[in-house]
């Protein structure tokens, strides 16, 4: 059951490659992914969803080439 949820979140931290457009685009998508990724994990929704989209801007503020 560890291994699965492992890679359950590993697929939810790859949805967050997925950077959108505008930074606006790029909280929503990440938040999505943080979010499904705390509960595939029972963590806590709204921890996830704030992480993710945090996660998700930084990533796609700093590496604009590679969100496209």
């Amino acid at each position: 059951m560890q291994f699965k949820a492992w890679i359950i979140a590993a697929a939810g931290l790859a949805g967050l490659a997925a950077c959108g457009d505008t930074i606006t685009d790029q909280a929503l998508v990440g938040a999505g992914a943080g979010a499904a990724t705390a509960v595939v994990l029972d963590g806590k929704l709204f921890t996830g969803a704030v992480v993710g989209a945090a996660g998700n801007m930084l990533y796609c503020q700093t590496n604009p080439g590679k969100c496209q």
